[in-house]
């Protein structure tokens, strides 16, 4: 009988319910976070021999949970929030919101949904996608600075600065700043503080470049070719996208990456709008590598923004199906990274059988024995001498007597 497992995770307790293939409640288990959670999960669905685990949000907050069960041979699917809070609003009887509902949600969700997807074992697209998030955030971060030491410096000095801001400006600007007041001390300070703050973030973000480049180098990826793409690009597009044999065709992609236009129809009336759904870092990258071509001339990037404003679109359209364009080029070349990566893979099989192959037999422990059931002679026998012995001294006979 097969048996679907819906867990609803959380930071510090996950609840587990087991449903047959007629949603039949067969258990319900609740434990708390720990080091031992998968333990006691499997010892509690042992009596289920063939189960399958559905995981709300294995990305997110189910995300370790996942990866256990995965280690421990079990197999996990993803379930998007979105599914099972579909099944909870639709069914009848228990509608109350807690959390054995919401796993049994979960459990229902897995076991009628095709959106379902099966959860897999990181590989070096998810350390891609650490990293790339790492740099993201320290971006942020140098932004919320850099904002913060432009107020400070306007509070200080008429306009502050122009323009981008950097360390060595700010600090030649309050060398020359002799505080007039308590206040204007206190502001110099905090205008300090702020540019060791923003060194400090200068420095991490060099490093991060550093590491990323040397992260999309090991990983042999061809995305680096397209003009604009970058290690830091790259790394995001490989992070986010994941399994690119996942994706049927480009138009899928696209529709993932948000660089696919929606229809609204209603009758006789077609309307195409900007899409706001899919992955919102891959779009963000997307749009890094369209302006990054159309700012420099002569690349075929900024050939097609000129060629589709020569036709009348606006900049805005011109750019977003340039946009379409480029998802479709990564999607080509993560593709020909895949193949590259099959063959590379296939080869290394090939010469292992072959490794194989090659290595000499050993000789059997036992001897072969014949048909007439007699040991064969020993093979090393050919290759031992045995020692050499004198033969015996031989007695004289006795001499025999005369007859008379």
């Amino acid at each position: 009988m097969s048996v679907m497992i819906g867990v609803d995770a959380h930071k510090a307790s996950h609840t587990a319910v087991a449903i047959d293939e007629s949603e039949r409640g067969l258990g319900e288990l609740t434990i708390r976070a720990s080091a031992g959670q998968v333990e006691q999960l499997l010892a509690w669905a042992e009596p289920f021999a063939e189960r399958t685990w559905a995981i709300e949000g294995a990305g997110g907050l189910g995300y370790l949970l996942a990866q256990q069960l995965l280690s421990a041979g079990e197999r996990v699917v993803d379930v998007q929030p979105k599914l099972a809070s579909r099944v909870r609003l639709l069914q009848s009887g228990k509608s109350n919101k807690n959390d054995p509902n919401d796993a049994r949600s979960i459990a229902v969700a897995a076991l009628r949904s095709r959106a379902v997807k099966e959860v897999s074992a990181e590989d070096h697209a998810a350390v891609l996608r650490v990293w790339a998030k790492r740099n993201t955030d320290l971006g942020r971060l140098r932004n919320k600075v850099a904002c913060r030491l432009h107020s400070v410096l306007c509070e200080l000095v008429p306009a502050g600065i122009a323009g981008e801001i950097s360390a060595a400006h700010a600090r030649s600007l309050l060398a020359a700043l002799e505080p007039a007041s308590a206040v204007e001390a206190a502001r110099v300070e905090l205008a300090r503080d702020l540019i060791e703050d923003l060194v400090r973030l200068d420095e991490q973000m060099k490093a991060s470049r550093k590491r990323i480049a040397t992260t999309v180098a090991a990983s042999g990826t061809t995305l680096t070719d397209l003009y604009g793409v970058g290690p830091v690009v790259a790394a995001m597009v490989i992070g986010h996208t994941k399994d690119v044999g996942r994706f049927a065709t480009k138009d899928r992609y696209a529709s993932y990456t948000g660089t696919a236009p929606i229809e609204v129809a209603s009758g006789p009336r077609q309307v195409h709008r900007v899409s706001k759904r899919g992955n919102r870092q891959l779009n963000h990258a997307i749009h890094i590598v369209a302006v990054t071509q159309i700012r420099n001339r002569g690349t075929e990037g900024r050939i097609y923004f000129d060629r589709k404003i020569a036709e009348g679109k606006t900049g805005k359209e011109a750019l977003r199906a340039l946009k379409r364009r480029i998802s479709d080029a990564l999607y080509r070349q993560l593709q020909i990274d895949a193949e590259r990566r099959r063959e590379a893979e296939a080869k290394r099989a090939r010469e292992g059988n072959r490794g194989a192959a090659l290595q000499p037999a050993r000789p059997a422990l036992t001897p072969n024995t014949g048909s007439s059931d007699k040991p064969l002679p020993d093979p090393r026998s050919d290759y031992v001498r045995r020692p050499h012995r004198a033969p015996a001294a031989r007695r004289p006979r006795p001499k025999a007597r005369a007859r008379a």
